[in-house]
């Protein structure tokens, strides 16, 4: 279809999610400052470091005169970037959103933070297989980066300008465990609620579901918890749903991950394919459904339910279907 001309420019926005912002020039300013002076620190200091700067340089760049922010929530900031631009478009406050999310902090200082406070892997001899969501021998997750974004529109609007339509956005779900900071609660009670919330949103019934992609850091509670808030969510059907992790294969993308996980739900419905949880070697009684283990699966796939659960206790859940 056609670009943005003759659009109202007014009426299409961009809402972003990501961690915390610019990690590398804060640290490299740093060392700046200390060895050549406070007056040697760039004019683009503030504006490289600033969280809310991709969605200002993409509404500058596409000509996006619509509401325009950031969302930091973590492993959940993607998620809820989206989740906010569908319920913009519903609301009636614009009709085309540039969402999605994007990360880079595998800085010193960054992997310094997270291996304190044991969330990644050690398997550092064998780093191809350290990513193993969902197997028994797994002892955290691998930091990745990158960035992914899509374009939700509303239907009506998107069919009059030839839009290439790759599914409907059904649902958004969003909860807060409201335990702990870093770790998740056991009950598994916020996930569950935050898919819940998804599928109520979306008038879906939970057997409607063909995959999940899960969060699947490759931590052991993460995924340990994950799989039963599946189970109670989907009782009998869990057994039937196919899940797996990106993360098993780009690693953890942080605040990035959510649309990177959104974006491979869309290519499963548009191409009939569902990827694999790589590097499941060990089953682990407490992860007992099916991870779509090593290879990639050809199956039709209607609707898709992806999760993001992120430090400080947010749960999020997008579903997607076929239209």
């Amino acid at each position: 279809g056609r670009g943005m001309e003759g659009e109202d420019r007014t009426r299409a926005g961009c809402i972003l999610g990501t961690r915390i912002g610019g990690t590398q020039e804060i640290e490299s300013s740093k060392v700046l400052q200390r060895a050549r002076g406070a007056n040697r620190v760039s004019p683009f200091f503030i504006p490289k470091i600033m969280a809310n700067a991709m969605a200002g340089q993409a509404a500058i760049r596409f000509g996006l005169k619509g509401t325009c922010y950031v969302t930091s929530s973590a492993c959940a900031s993607a998620s809820h970037a989206i989740g906010i631009a569908l319920r913009t478009i519903q609301y009636g406050e614009a009709d085309i959103m540039l969402t999605g999310g994007s990360e880079a902090a595998t800085s010193e200082l960054g992997l310094a933070g997270f291996c304190s406070l044991k969330a990644v892997s050690t398997r550092n001899d064998d780093p191809k297989r350290a990513s193993r969501p969902f197997d028994k021998d797994r002892d955290g997750f691998v930091m990745g980066e990158g960035a992914a974004a899509l374009v939700l529109e509303e239907y009506e609007h998107a069919k009059a300008r030839g839009a290439n339509i790759l599914c409907e956005v059904r649902g958004y779900g969003s909860t807060d465990d409201a335990f702990h900071i870093t770790a998740p609660n056991e009950d598994a009670d916020g996930p569950t609620r935050s898919m819940e919330m998804a599928l109520r949103d979306g008038g879906l019934n939970p057997t409607d579901v063909d995959y999940v992609n899960a969060h699947g850091t490759s931590t052991y509670l993460n995924d340990k918890i994950e799989t039963a808030a599946i189970r109670r969510v989907f009782a009998d059907h869990a057994d039937k749903l196919c899940v797996s992790s990106t993360k098993s294969m780009v690693g953890h993308l942080l605040g990035a991950s959510g649309a990177m996980e959104l974006a491979a739900c869309a290519m499963s419905i548009r191409d009939s394919v569902v990827h694999p949880t790589i590097n499941y070697e060990t089953p682990d009684p407490d992860c007992d459904l099916d991870y779509v283990p090593n290879a990639s699966r050809q199956m039709e796939v209607g609707c898709a339910i992806s999760n993001s659960l992120g430090f400080g206790g947010h749960n999020t859940s997008l579903v997607i279907a076929k239209i």
